[in-house]
Formats: structure tokens, sequence, C-alpha cells
């Protein structure tokens, strides 16, 4: 049974009617042909109730079952759509805003049902909405409480490192592809030596032939106890177990018999439920990287905006979520940088914080403005080539970000500083932009 103009009403509602514990709260932005409110009707019922009474009985679950509209604007498009869809329909174009409370007992603390209804075939395949984009998702305590979020956080992350009121420092080691074990930990151990809080697998390295996890971690391990020794303070060794989904926990065990003290995952090729399966067997922090990110959420007008995500990989339990950054190479608007930065440090319930990481061609030269950016001293660093392409060398790149820091922290201008620090003045030569 599809929405009649005479139903619409029936998908509406007062918030200030609604138990809000009751409900997860999305917000959309989509484009139609036809009546805007008729269309905002026909997204709730095809991701809810969809038909909601049998042919020729008295029934209406749309109460209980139905997502509901609570506010909702509309203006004229009068260029028309804003991407070329096939098939798209004919007619005038409004651009609509709307938020719908969802009722989360349709689908329960489950991650893959949730998904399935707020942004699957009933979100994407609305009659007359050819352009959607869920731009953003809020949970009631009720939901959240269901969920263990983080077991470390941010807070657990710098009491393990000893890494207070700055930003904490990875480093990703390159080349990413084709290094044997041994060139790995020789490069981590210089990263560390520098200065490095954590030094990290490449996303696209996990368990393979010419590395492989158990003796590059064993060798990473080894490397970071000497930094350990050598500094006087703590360090982490980073390792992808990104896999298959029934090989994580074994990947896990690995990983952190042999040395790490961290894992990574791709959370999105891996999936969200996953991930929450391995965050109940982790002992160590949990990382997420951003592969696939784009896919859905590049397109300003299309697809789900990248805070969602943030919001589902923080609520299935990422200590610490790396996330496009700024700069022009990550196609990122500086705006989607910061709400995703905001969505992992903002209250969320009981779920712990997650460490927002926003990463891509960073180095010294950019450490000042992400910071400037972000206004938060509670983000993770990644330079890749800004510490282990350093001319001088990696623990010369390493030092060239702490130096790099300790001029923001004291007020100095970056390239002041730069005229007494060696490696700072190279990394600035080097790779400012």
């Amino acid at each position: 049974m599809s929405v009649t103009p005479g139903d619409v009403e029936g998908f509406f509602a007062r918030e200030d009617q609604l138990d809000r514990d009751a409900y997860v709260w999305l917000d959309y932005r989509f484009e139609c042909t036809g009546d805007p409110r008729l269309a905002a009707a026909r997204l709730c019922s095809e991701q809810s109730t969809a038909q909601w009474h049998r042919v020729g009985v008295d029934e209406d679950f749309r109460a209980r079952f139905g997502a509901k509209v609570v506010r909702f604007e509309a203006a004229p498009r009068p260029g028309g759509f804003s991407l070329d869809v096939p098939d798209a329909p004919r007619g005038e174009v409004q651009a609509c805003h709307v938020t719908l409370a969802h009722p989360h007992g349709n689908f329960g603390p489950r991650i893959p049902n949730l998904l399935s209804a707020i942004a699957g075939e009933g979100m994407f395949f609305t009659p007359g909405v050819p352009i959607i984009r869920l731009e953003d998702i809020r949970f009631p305590d009720a939901f959240l409480a269901a969920f263990d979020g983080p077991q470390f956080g941010v807070a657990g992350l710098r009491a393990q490192l000893g890494a207070h009121d700055r930003p904490i420092f990875f480093g990703v080691v390159k080349p990413n592809i084709g290094l044997a074990p041994d060139a790995c930990a020789a490069l981590g151990l210089e990263g560390w030596r520098g200065g490095l809080d954590i030094a990290k697998d490449d996303e696209m390295l996990a368990d393979a032939p010419w590395c492989p996890l158990e003796e590059r971690a064993r060798l990473l391990g080894a490397a970071r106890r000497t930094a350990e020794r050598e500094t006087g303070v703590p360090k982490m060794y980073l390792a992808n177990i990104t896999d298959e989904v029934d090989h994580l926990r074994p990947l896990h065990d690995l990983a952190v018999a042999n040395g790490a003290n961290a894992v990574m995952v791709n959370a999105l090729p891996v999936g969200l439920s996953g991930v929450r399966v391995l965050r109940t067997h982790a002992t160590v922090p949990l990382v997420a990287h951003f592969p696939m990110i784009a896919a859905t959420s590049r397109l300003p007008g299309y697809g789900i905006h990248s805070r969602v995500f943030t919001r589902l990989q923080r609520l299935a339990g990422v200590d610490a979520i790396i996330m496009p950054g700024l700069g022009g190479r990550m196609f990122t608007p500086e705006p989607e940088v910061v709400d995703n930065v905001r969505a992992c440090l903002e209250p969320m319930g009981p779920i712990k914080p997650s460490l927002p990481v926003p990463g891509g061609s960073d180095s010294a030269a950019t450490l000042a403005r992400v910071h400037r950016t972000l206004g938060t001293v509670d983000f993770g660093f990644v330079p890749g080539r800004g510490v282990f392409a350093h001319p001088m060398g990696p623990a010369a790149g390493a030092r060239s970000i702490r130096q790099a820091w300790d001029a923001i922290a004291a007020g100095t201008p970056v390239e002041r500083h730069a005229a007494a620090h060696e490696e700072l003045r190279v990394a600035l030569a080097t790779f400012a932009a």
C-alpha cells in the first residue's frame, strides 16, 4: 500500500508529544518532485511500517511503529535536481530538510538492523526522492544503554601513554606496502625515539606474506620496549588486524601476544557489527580507519554524512577513530572535519569519548592549522610522510612534530621556533604547501 495524500498526517507528529527515549532522531536532506510533505511521509513509511495494515482490515500500526516527521522545511529548487540521476522523476523540484523520530523498538540495539532501517532500501528508494542524504543521527540514553562503547576512550589512551594536555602523536610507518618486518621495526624505533607516542601499520598492511603479522608484532613489540627504556615514557605499537570477521579475534590475540598493545581495523570494510564483536574481546585499545567512507559521504547532497559513521563507530566501541582530515588531498570540507571531531568528543550518554584522529598528508607544517581549526588538544595527529620521509630520518621527523607542538603550546610562531630547531626548519622547508 503506497502512501496517498490522505495518509500524510499520520506520519507527522509534534516532538513534545513523543517519548524521546523511544526514538532515534534522524536528520535528512532530500530533493523531490510533487508534494514535499507526501515525499516526507513516504520516507517515513518506507523505512518503518511500509504497508501499515492489511487490505480490508481496520488496523493502523503507525502510532507505535511508524517513523514520524517532527520538523519539516521545503523550498523550491528552480535549477532542478542538484545531481544528474538517471530516470529521475519530472516536475518542479523541492529541496527539503526533515527531522524524523524513528522508534528504535523496530530494530533494537543492533547496528545492522539500525542501518537497514535508516539508510537502506527505504531511504534510497523512496518514491519521488532520487536525491537524499542522511545528515545526522542522535540516540536516546535508553538505546545507548545496550552498548558498551569504547573500553578506554580518550582518558584511557592518555593514561596508558602518559600523554596529557597535548595531542597524541601517531606515525604511519612508510613505505606502507613492501617492507619486511625488520625494516618496519627499525623505522618504528626511530619514530618512537624522536617522540612519537604511537607507531602504526598502514591500513593496507595486514597479515601479508612478505610481512607476517606475527613476526611484525614480535619485532615492533621489542622495538617499542627498547624505545620505552631509552625514553622513559610509554609507547604503543598499533597493529592492523583487518581481515575476515572470523579472523579478527585470533589476529588480535596473535598481535597482542607478540607485542602489539593496540589494534586497528578498517571499520566499514570489516563491518560495524564485526567491530562491535571485536570490542567485546579486545584487551587493548581498538582503533578504526576510514576506507570506504568517501563512497557514502563525498557528494554533499547524496549518501550519508561521515559523522553518522563516526557516531556509529563510537557506539560500536572504538577508542580512536582515524578520519579524513584537513587539506585539499582529502576532499573533505573543513566544517565536516570539525563535525566528525565533535561527534567523537561531545556527550553521548554513558558512551565514552573516542579520540578523533583527522589525517591526510600531515607534518610539522600542518600541526598549527589542525590545532587551531579543531579548537582542542583532544585529537590524534597522524603523519606518515611527515615523519618517515623527513630528509634527516624518522627520528628527526618525529622531533619536528614535537618541536612544532612546543612552539604552539608556548604561543610562539612555528616558523620562528624553527630558526633554532633544525629538524623543524627542514620539515617546514620540505612539507610546507
